[in-house]
C-alpha cells in the first residue's frame, strides 16, 4: 500500500534539495531519507520511491543507501529507540548484562519492538563513549554509567509516558521528532535545545595535564585565530622577506687577465690580478647529490605482470635502466661491466617458469597431487595412522 506524503513533507523536500547545487541534487538523499522516516517512523518502500521521484534516481540507488546506514530503519520502529553498547569496553563494565536484562524485561530481542509500539531495543557495537561505559542511548541521547536497574527504570518511565532526562544533552524526543532534526530542521519544542558541559571522564586528561604541568610548548590560549586572508598576507610577506635576504649572485669574469709576462693570471673578486691561492686540502671528491631525474621513465608493456614489473624496477636491464633515476642502479659485475641486456630477461623468465601463478582454487605453492592425496585419505575414512574420518580431514588439511 503506497503512502501519500503530506504537503509539508513535500515542501520540506524541496527546501532540502535547494540547499545543494542544481547538478548535485542527489547529495540531498541522506536528509531526505531522514525526512520520510520522520513521517512514517521508518524508511518504507513508499519512502524509497518518494526520494527516487524527487531526485530523479531509480529506487535501487536509493535503496542501496538506505540499507547501508543503520540509522535508517527498514521496518516500523517504536517511538523510542533504546541502544545498548555491548562492545569491548562497555561489555567489560557490564553492558551485556544491561542488554540481557532489558531484553527479558521488555520481552523483545535485537531490533524488535514492544507490543505497544513504544520501545525498539537494539544492541550497538559502539556508541563512542567508552569513558562513560556502560552506556545506552535513547534516540541517540546518552545515558552514561548505567546498570541493569537504572536501565529498566528508564524504559519503564518511557512506557509510562515520561521523558527521563539524559545524562548529557537536551530533553528526549521521539524518533520521528529526532528524524526531523537530522533532516536539518530546528526543533521548536520547549527544552529541545540545551547546553551541557563536558563530563568528568572527558576532562580527566586535562586535569592530569594541569596537575603535572604538561602543556604544548609555546602555546598561548589568547592567540587570536587569523582569517585566511590574514594568513595568506603573512605568508606572502614572509616569502618576500626571505627572497630579499638572499645574497646577490656574483658574476665571474669570463675574460682572463693578462699578467706582466703575457700569461693568464688569476683574478680576484673585482677582476684584478692577484696572487694565486693554494688549493685547499680536501678529501676524495664526493658524488653530486641526486636532485631528481628528468629522464622520461621507461614504461613497462601492459602485458607484464606486477611481479615482473617489480623485478625490473629492482634489477633493471642495462638497456632499459635509467642510470640517474632515484632508487635504481645499473647492475655490474666485479669488473665493472654492465651485464648483457638478455641476462636479466633470462633470469626473469626462469623465475616466472619456476613460480607458476596461483589459480582461483588454491594458494600459490600447493601441488594438485597433495590435494588429491588428502581428499582420497579423507574419503577412505582413515590415514596411515588409523585416524577416523574427522581426524583424516584434519590431517589432510595439515598436510
Amino acid at each position: 500500500m503506497s503512502v501519500v506524503f503530506t504537503d509539508e513533507t513535500r515542501e520540506r523536500a524541496r527546501e532540502i534539495i535547494a540547499r545543494y547545487p542544481a547538478d548535485r541534487s542527489r547529495s540531498a538523499l541522506l536528509p531526505l531519507l531522514h525526512l520520510v522516516q520522520a513521517e512514517e517512523g521508518y524508511v518504507s518502500p513508499s519512502g524509497v520511491a518518494f526520494c527516487a521521484e524527487v531526485l530523479g534516481l531509480n529506487k535501487a540507488q536509493v535503496g542501496a543507501v538506505a540499507t547501508f546506514y543503520t540509522m535508517y530503519k527498514r521496518k516500523p520502529t517504536g517511538d523510542f529507540l533504546v541502544s545498548v553498547c555491548t562492545n569491548t569496553m562497555c561489555n567489560v563494565l557490564g553492558g551485556q548484562e544491561v542488554y540481557d536484562t532489558l531484553a527479558e524485561h521488555l520481552g523483545v530481542g535485537h531490533d524488535e519492538t514492544t507490543a505497544d509500539g513504544t520501545i525498539t531495543l537494539e544492541h550497538a557495537e559502539c556508541l563512542a563513549a567508552c569513558d562513560y561505559g556502560p552506556v545506552m542511548t535513547v534516540n541517540y541521547d546518552f545515558f552514561d554509567g548505567v546498570d541493569a536497574s537504572t536501565a529498566v527504570g528508564v524504559v519503564d518511565e518511557l512506557r509510562a509516558g515520561g521523558r527521563p532526562m539524559p545524562t548529557r544533552g537536551a530533553r528526549l524526543c521521539t524518533l520521528k521528532e529526532m528524524a526531523v532534526q537530522l533532516a536539518g530542521f530546528a526543533d521548536e519544542r520547549d527544552g529541545a535545545v540545551a547546553d551541557g558541559g563536558p563530563g568528568e571522564p572527558t576532562l580527566r586528561g586535562l586535569r592530569l595535564a594541569q596537575q603535572h604541568g604538561v602543556s604544548v610548548p609555546g602555546f598561548d590560549p589568547n592567540t587570536p585565530i587569523r582569517s585566511k586572508a590574514e594568513a595568506d598576507k603573512a605568508a606572502a610577506e614572509a616569502k618576500a622577506k626571505a627572497e630579499a635576504a638572499k645574497p646577490a649572485p656574483v658574476e665571474a669574469s669570463t675574460a682572463p687577465v693578462k699578467g706582466g709576462d703575457g700569461a693568464s693570471a688569476p683574478t680576484g673578486a673585482a677582476g684584478v690580478a692577484g696572487p694565486a691561492k693554494p688549493a685547499e686540502a680536501t678529501g676524495p671528491a664526493k658524488p653530486a647529490e641526486a636532485s631528481g631525474s628528468t629522464t622520461r621513465d621507461v614504461k613497462a608493456p601492459d602485458d607484464k605482470s606486477p611481479q615482473v614489473r617489480t623485478a625490473e624496477t629492482r634489477q633493471p636491464d642495462a638497456d632499459t635502466a635509467v642510470p640517474d633515476a632515484p632508487g635504481t642502479k645499473v647492475p655490474t659485475d666485479r669488473t665493472g661491466t654492465a651485464p648483457e641486456a638478455g641476462d636479466a630477461r633470462s633470469a626473469e623468465a626462469a623465475g616466472v617458469a619456476a613460480n607458476a601463478p596461483a589459480g582461483d582454487g588454491k594458494p600459490a605453492g600447493d601441488e594438485a597431487g597433495a590435494q588429491e592425496r588428502n581428499l582420497t585419505e579423507a574419503k577412505a575414512g582413515t590415514d596411515a595412522d588409523g585416524a577416523g574420518p574427522a581426524d583424516a580431514n584434519e590431517t589432510g588439511a595439515q598436510k
